[in-house]
């Protein structure tokens, strides 16, 4: 069904903030893809902070425009599908890769990044990433360790102190025992 000017712009409009505020883009070619594979992904990209929409090339172009994802635009042709993470930076590209596990005609074609474009294997590399959650996680493992570190070095000591006043009090023990 083809737009007429105020949509285009209302198409453009949300592309473009949507853009301002992403971490990454994917875009990827759908052609083939069943009405059940998109409406499942469509879900499981509502639940991962993931905003994924079909639109023609040109308004995605111009939606991209003045954002990081600028550099993307020579490569927006063909049929394509944009995912923006929102909220993690991996997150579009864990959903695209689970997508295609099963389904062989979705393909990942633009990978951008941090005002950079990468070619389309990045997608794993992407997906890899860890999630919010687990980045705090590891964060939160890194500050614990010296913590812990000095915990067991005093420990330590503190075990050989007494463990040398046991040993005397031992030995002066065994004596009075004998006299006895």
């Amino acid at each position: 069904m083809a737009l007429n000017l105020s949509q285009k712009q209302e198409v453009v409009a949300e592309l473009a903030d949507v853009a301002a505020k992403a971490h990454s883009l994917i875009a990827a070619e759908y052609a083939g893809t069943t009405v059940a594979q998109m409406t499942a992904m469509r879900k499981q990209a509502r639940e991962t902070g993931v905003f994924l929409k079909v639109v023609k090339n040109t308004l995605a172009s111009r939606a991209v425009e003045g954002t990081e994802f600028a550099v993307a635009q020579d490569q927006m042709v063909g049929p394509l599908l944009y995912a923006f993470s929102l909220e993690e930076p991996g997150a579009a590209g864990r959903l695209i890769k689970e997508a295609a596990k099963g389904n062989d005609k979705l393909k990942a074609k633009v990978v951008a990044i941090g005002g950079e474009v990468f070619p389309a294997s990045h997608v794993e590399v992407l997906a890899s990433l860890p999630t919010r959650d687990q980045a705090l996680a590891m964060l939160a493992r890194v500050l614990a360790e010296p913590v812990t570190m000095f915990a067991r070095a005093i420990k330590a000591v503190g075990d050989k102190q007494n463990g040398g006043e046991a040993a005397e009090a031992a030995e002066a023990a065994e004596p009075a025992a004998e006299t006895a």
